[in-house]
């Protein structure tokens, strides 16, 4: 089928007007949400488009390569200097996801593994990428997880002005500042690193393989001081936008309608998970000492992106708040394929 070029034309323009317009309330990922929202509304007018698969990969490849270069080197001895407060902080909020995605199979809100996978309490995007190698319906879980990420990024801006009233509102760092000096030698090897994980990938046939081997190789190799990954804003908008439309293309009619009916009891398990985090942050003051608006984000249940932007215009306690997110996202990957496979073998077997 021969696609008009006008609508790749369209569909580019509103997606720019989009991201704008997200970017102009300073909600994170709208860079992502803004080509998605754009994506999911050709699609349910019956407008088709097809983004190829190499592309998707490479996309995939940034996005591993970006969530590598945010992992701080001290992400390891922050741990074990507090790794009671870690691995109870970590857990907590895992088994707290877990158990609402499972409540969401079990009451056939959402089919399969599909709520585990949008439940998972890790980088939204990283999710959603793997949850379509191991069989969930990408398009529920996207829709799940976005949505979350909307909801924590604007009650985590909340709560951040309520304990830093000092803080200017706008005064976060945008997404879309993309004129900055580009270091060409290291943005070389960050391609290396880049197309050498999609090899790599579809050569062995690795679930979500583009994703998972540049985001290893890229925090290994970083923290050996033997690369610096250097990541153009405008490459990375070009990523987002790519996986935004993957996604947000492949809707339609008939599951934005289960989506809708399923709305209300999707929204209540976010909103738990959001209090229960709020319950687990709460702890961390009383018990542990901790500041509030540390606490809270530090066990926020949204993307480590959005988190970032908030923390790193407050006056909290950063490296705390970072190391305790990415290590709750490196347990997700870790832990993410068995759990989703073992709710989806058991509501089966039921």
């Amino acid at each position: 089928m021969k696609i008009p070029p006008m609508r790749w034309f369209w569909l580019i323009l509103f997606s720019a007007a989009a991201v704008l317009g997200l970017e102009s309330l300073n909600l994170p990922a709208a860079l992502l949400l803004g080509p998605m929202a754009m994506a999911i509304i050709f699609a349910a007018r019956n407008k088709p488009l097809v983004i190829h698969r190499y592309l998707f990969y490479l996309a995939q490849g940034v996005v591993g390569s970006m969530i590598a270069r945010a992992i701080p080197a001290s992400l390891f001895v922050e741990m074990a200097k507090n790794w009671p407060l870690f691995l109870a902080s970590i857990f907590s909020v895992i088994i707290a996801s877990a158990l609402l995605g499972w409540l969401l199979t079990r009451w056939q809100v959402l089919p399969g593994s599909t709520a585990i996978w949008g439940s998972s309490p890790g980088a939204a995007t990283a999710m959603t990428l793997m949850a379509e190698s191991y069989g969930a319906d990408v398009r529920l879980v996207a829709f799940m997880q976005y949505l979350r990420v909307v909801i924590v990024a604007v009650a985590a801006t909340l709560v951040a002005r309520i304990w830093a009233p000092d803080v200017p509102a706008g005064s976060a760092p945008s997404g879309f500042d993309i004129i900055q000096p580009v270091a060409w030698g290291h943005f070389g090897i960050t391609l290396l690193l880049i197309v050498g994980g999609v090899l790599v990938s579809r050569l062995f046939k690795i679930p979500a393989g583009p994703l998972l081997l540049t985001l290893a190789g890229g925090a290994i190799l970083q923290d050996f001081n033997v690369i610096t990954i250097e990541l153009p804003p405008a490459l990375l908008m070009v990523a987002y936008a790519i996986i935004g439309w993957s996604i947000g293309l492949r809707f339609n009619r008939a599951i934005l309608t289960h989506a809708a009916k399923a709305l209300p009891r999707l929204l209540l398990s976010i909103f738990s998970l959001v209090a229960i985090c709020g319950l687990f942050a709460w702890s961390l003051v009383h018990f542990a000492g901790i500041d509030p608006l540390t606490a809270y984000l530090a066990t926020s249940p949204g993307g480590a992106d959005s988190v970032a932007i908030i923390a790193a215009s407050s006056n909290v306690d950063m490296p705390f708040v970072m190391s305790m997110q990415t290590g709750r996202f490196i347990v997700v990957l870790l832990t993410g394929p068995a759990l989703a496979k073992w709710v989806a073998n058991s509501m089966a077997t039921r």
